[in-house]
């Protein structure tokens, strides 16, 4: 009988109920959006650590994040390349440069990447198609996954590409053909990407030296532990090179974004205050309940109830709010989700993981203001009211 009696106390009232679901339903929008694009930062931001092929990987120390890494000699590459472990290397540069859009001539910032195009690097739709054409003289690949601001106002760049074929342009102002597409996406540090050979890139970069390299992948034996090697390693090369597993690497770019930048502070402190809101919109509507029927609680204290019976009939009022704000707020999340991945291309999506933990965190929400308001009740002596 308990759960009757909650709902019916709550659809008795329904411009109150209505509020209330509408408050819910804000928070788990606040909530969703906050922490899908804390989700978003570190997925985006971690792409190409994830896509290279590699087992090992050699960074400088002095470099902040992959956007814009700094140098160390190509030698620390072929030094690492001397364990029995180690079968192939392939020496990365990577920098910005400044792309022209070749439909509308706006010149933006995009991240440029120049390898041995003999070399197995990337592991990513497009990729391997388009390989082989980056042995000719200033030739790049496009992220087709880029900002529209990359593309033409009116059509993607897949679609553009599709139609028009090999395209030619100006990047850090010198003449070069983009004969294809590949696809890996953008991130808050990367808004777009072009794939080049390492002779292509350095005509780019005509000040930058060959023998300086931003990054440096090992690919090991498939039985070696790359623990191991990394460790060995660890040990035989100086300290100008950080040397790092796969996980190792991954693990020290979403340090950065969580810890070195407020960005992934900002929207964690946004979920907290999603979570507030709610938790006060849900206190204020179930201690308004509470206070109208502190006769009706009364009655059932006089006629032999327990504290535990009635303080439960606000408890479900609080799951059943719970329920009925979660469902909208979920459902308009994966809307706006949709809108802003077209708009930013960042992997903005509703996992099954974090719809169980926001709902657990209403379901929370929404108990601890039950277990707030319902303390009148607790107090309640049937004389005092009567």
């Amino acid at each position: 009988m308990r759960f009757p009696l909650g709902w019916l106390q709550l659809r008795h009232r329904p411009l109150r109920l209505l509020v209330a679901v509408a408050g819910i339903a804000f928070a788990v929008l606040l909530i969703m959006m906050q922490l899908g694009f804390r989700s978003a930062l570190f997925e985006s931001a971690v792409r190409f650590h994830e896509r290279f092929n590699y087992d090992i990987a050699l960074f400088s120390p002095d470099s902040v994040f992959i956007v814009r890494p700094q140098g160390f000699s190509v030698r620390r590459l072929y030094q690492a390349q001397g364990d029995p472990a180690v079968v192939d290397v392939s020496p990365v540069h990577i920098f910005p440069a400044v792309f022209k859009n070749p439909w509308n001539s706006e010149r933006r910032s995009i991240n440029a990447i120049g390898f041995e195009p003999g070399d197995d690097l990337l592991v990513t739709p497009g990729f391997a198609e388009n390989q082989a054409s980056l042995t000719r003289q200033d030739v790049v690949i496009l992220d087709a996954a880029s900002r529209p601001e990359f593309g033409p106002p009116d059509r993607s760049l897949a679609d553009a590409f599709a139609v028009e074929g090999k395209l030619r342009t100006e990047i850090n102002d010198r003449e070069v053909e983009i004969t294809g597409l590949f696809q890996m996406g953008t991130s808050f540090g990367i808004d777009g990407t072009i794939v080049t050979s390492v002779d292509n890139w350095l005509r780019l970069f005509p000040d930058r030296e060959r023998n300086e390299i931003q990054l440096g992948l090992l690919r090991l034996d498939p039985a070696a532990d790359p623990d191991l090697v990394r460790d060995r390693l660890r040990e035989r090369l100086p300290a100008d090179v950080l040397v790092m597993t796969k996980a190792d690497f991954v693990a020290r770019e979403r340090a950065y974004w969580n810890s070195a930048t407020p960005i992934g502070y900002v929207f964690a402190f946004g979920a907290i205050m999603g979570l507030v809101v709610g938790a006060i919109i849900v206190y204020q509507i179930l201690f308004a309940d509470v206070t109208e029927h502190l006769p009706e609680y009364g009655t059932l204290r006089a006629l032999g109830y327990t504290n535990g019976f009635v303080s439960g009939i606000v408890l479900q009022q609080a799951v059943v709010l719970s329920v009925l704000g979660f469902v909208p707020g979920a459902g308009a999340a994966v809307w706006l989700y949709g809108k802003a991945a077209s708009a930013t291309n960042l992997p903005l999506y509703l996992t099954q993981e974090r719809a169980v933990i926001v709902f657990g965190m209403t379901l929370g929400m929404c108990a601890l203001s039950a277990l707030l308001a319902v303390r009148k009740v607790r107090r309640l002596d049937p004389a005092d009211v009567f």
